[in-house]
């Protein structure tokens, strides 16, 4: 039950290009390189958005259970 050799990675990797076809694994690739990029770029811009000063709050804060009672008089 040892670990691989070379030899059964190659076998396994021509069986999986025969079931897939070279094309279908070239497009899985270019998916997931796009996935990974789109990640990273989501990360950058998200470290942008924290050195970035808090939105200044404005106007009054509502208690809910106040206006409820308001309401209901």
């Amino acid at each position: 039950m040892g670990s691989f050799s070379i030899w059964h990675w190659l076998i396994v990797l021509v069986i999986v290009m025969l079931v897939f076809g070279t094309k279908k694994l070239r497009n899985i690739g270019s998916d997931l390189g796009g996935a990974v990029k789109g990640f990273k770029d989501g990360m950058k811009d998200g470290g942008a958005d924290k050195s970035a000063e808090p939105p200044q709050v404005t106007g009054q804060t509502i208690d809910v259970e106040a206006r409820r009672e308001q309401t209901k008089t």
